[in-house]
């Protein structure tokens, strides 16, 4: 489980990053609200928002499935969904070439394979 908490705590910080980012642009470019209909803006407030959208769900399926799934399990779903909002977050920002799309795939396959494996776990559960 340390791999878990070590990538939920590095989330943690990306999330603080992507919102300084969106600050500081937001003082440079003297744009208060939204995203000015500036695209450098518009791609800074994605990214942090995607990022809020998928993180907290993806850290919440695969914590749960941990009670169910050894250390590797949870490790490599943990990663994976570090990794791709890593990825998704360089892309969105033009650091990473192709980033956006890999992190939304590694994403998207990190989120289905924990949904899977907690809908497999719940259909085994016995309610009494």
């Amino acid at each position: 489980m340390p791999v878990f908490f070590v990538c939920a705590g590095l989330l943690g910080l990306l999330a603080v990053a992507l919102t300084v980012k969106v600050g500081l642009m937001r003082g440079a470019k003297k744009i208060n609200l939204g995203d000015g209909d500036d695209p450098e803006m518009r791609a800074a407030v994605r990214a942090h928002g995607n990022l809020v959208e998928y993180a907290p769900l993806g850290l919440l399926l695969i914590y749960m499935a941990s009670d169910f799934h050894g250390f590797r399990v949870t490790a490599a779903l943990s990663v994976a969904l570090l990794l791709s909002r890593v990825l998704h977050a360089g892309g969105m920002l033009g650091m990473i070439p192709k980033g956006r799309f890999l992190g939304t795939i590694g994403t998207c396959l990190t989120l289905g394979v924990a949904s899977i494996l907690l809908v497999i776990d719940g259909l085994g559960l016995k309610q009494y």
